[in-house]
């Protein structure tokens, strides 16, 4: 019986971390904008929302890497916007534009910043 017990909490154990594991699995706009605006019930909310300001900050930074001051069509105000204002805008505007949920998660999030925060020429 005990034997029982124990292989039933490890199944359950193991069943939970797999299901967390798929929970941060992002493809598209649609899974960035679950995991940046969790339910208040959801076990993973923090959790979720630090992956989502690890998602913005890392996009982030790489686009400031990679893209020439000159031909960036993002530009954060100054003083900078927080994570969870930027996060809380692209929930916002897919929830207007539920045409992108399909789009890929990187190209929805900076097709998003690039009207909430265009460069000024």
């Amino acid at each position: 019986m005990k034997l029982a017990l124990a292989a039933a909490g490890l199944a359950l154990a193991l069943s939970s971390q797999v299901m967390a594991q798929e929970h941060f699995r992002l493809h598209t706009a649609g899974e960035l904008a679950r995991v940046c605006s969790p339910a208040a019930a959801d076990k993973h909310a923090d959790i979720s929302i630090a992956f989502c300001h690890g998602v913005l900050a890392g996009a982030h930074g790489y686009f400031q890497t990679t893209v020439p001051a000159a031909d960036r069509f993002v530009c954060l105000p100054s003083p900078d916007v927080t994570r969870a204002q930027v996060a809380n805008g692209f929930v916002a505007w897919l929830k207007a534009r539920p045409q992108y949920n399909n789009d890929g998660a990187v190209d929805a999030l900076f097709r998003y910043a690039a009207e909430a925060y265009p460069c000024k020429r």
